[in-house]
């Protein structure tokens, strides 16, 4: 056997927090309906738990480490406590947002960028738009004025660096260029951004990508991690609750009739009203009947009944 020196892996688990995730869930009763239109949002936090990593090694380590790409979804009742069919979406949060500028550096007017205000941004997500906070992200855009579809289909660029700067007025001898041009001020509540591709291309060099206009709306996603779909079935009975029939022990009172199924610990688990239906005129025997008790006589309780 031989092996290939140099070859390292690419693909590394995400490490992300409730806050980078959005989650949405879907019902429908069965198969054959289509059910709600509507989406629910859930808040993050109270349904996608982080692993503590038990590798973490090093007796000094006694802190929380998270365990990469490992989560534990939550599914309480509240949400998920009716029979059906629940598609649940875990994607990258969307931060919706205006575009204020897009403008060139003061010092380096061939770089063009996107400016965001940061006083507009959603406290949750304020300091991702900190120094460094956004490379990697990747920014949609949105045309109001298309009657069908808001986002524009399969456009998005990609940020490549984010810093604070505040606008100066520069001025040029071309009377075609804006004379507010930015640098770079950490105490701005402005964030300059660069994206890629945002330089022209050889075949048309004098032709800029399009990387949006003053005032579009855009969505701004991290790319952490791909979108994920969940379909999940809730039902009555498991293989579990299944089994407690089969193999569970089993009482039948004969002074009653009252049939009882435990499960594995010996707690009841279904009782049965169990009688025949005769003939009212001979008196012959015509049924026997099975009937789901809604009242539970506890003492039909397992332990007592085989210490008798």
């Amino acid at each position: 056997m031989y092996f290939a020196s140099g070859t390292y892996g690419i693909v590394r688990p995400a490490d992300i927090t409730p806050d980078d995730v959005d989650i949405f869930i879907h019902y429908t009763p069965n198969r054959n309906s289509v059910g709600d239109s509507l989406i629910k949002v859930l808040n993050p936090s109270n349904y996608l738990i982080p692993i503590d990593d038990p590798s973490k090694g090093g007796s000094n380590v006694t802190s929380f480490q998270l365990f990469s790409g490992m989560y534990t979804l939550k599914l309480p009742v509240a949400d998920f406590g009716v029979k059906g069919f629940y598609t649940v979406i875990i994607k990258p949060v969307e931060i919706r947002t205006r575009i204020v500028d897009c403008g060139v550096l003061s010092t380096y007017p061939d770089i063009k960028g996107l400016l965001f205000d940061m006083a507009t941004i959603n406290s949750r997500f304020v300091s991702k738009f900190e120094n460094g906070g956004l490379n990697g992200y990747r920014v949609e855009y949105l045309d109001v004025n298309n009657g069908n579809d808001a986002k524009v289909h399969n456009l998005f660029r990609i940020i490549t660096s984010n810093n604070r700067a505040e606008p100066v007025n520069q001025n040029l001898t071309n009377s075609n260029q804006k004379s507010i041009r930015y640098r770079f001020n950490d105490n701005s509540t402005l964030t300059f951004c660069t994206l890629t591709p945002s330089s022209a291309n050889n075949v048309k060099p004098n032709v800029l990508p399009n990387i949006g206009a003053p005032n579009q709306e855009v969505i701004i996603t991290n790319t952490f991690f791909n979108p994920i779909m969940l379909e999940i079935e809730m039902v009555e009975h498991d293989i579990e609750t299944l089994a407690y029939g089969i193999f569970g022990n089993q009482t039948k009172s004969l002074e009653d009739g009252i049939y009882t199924i435990y499960n594995f610990s010996n707690d009841i688990y279904k009782q049965y009203n169990l009688y025949e239906i005769k003939d009212k005129f001979t008196g012959t025997p015509l049924f026997e009947v099975r009937e789901e008790r809604d009242a539970i006589d506890f003492d039909k309780d397992f332990s007592s009944i085989i210490n008798i």
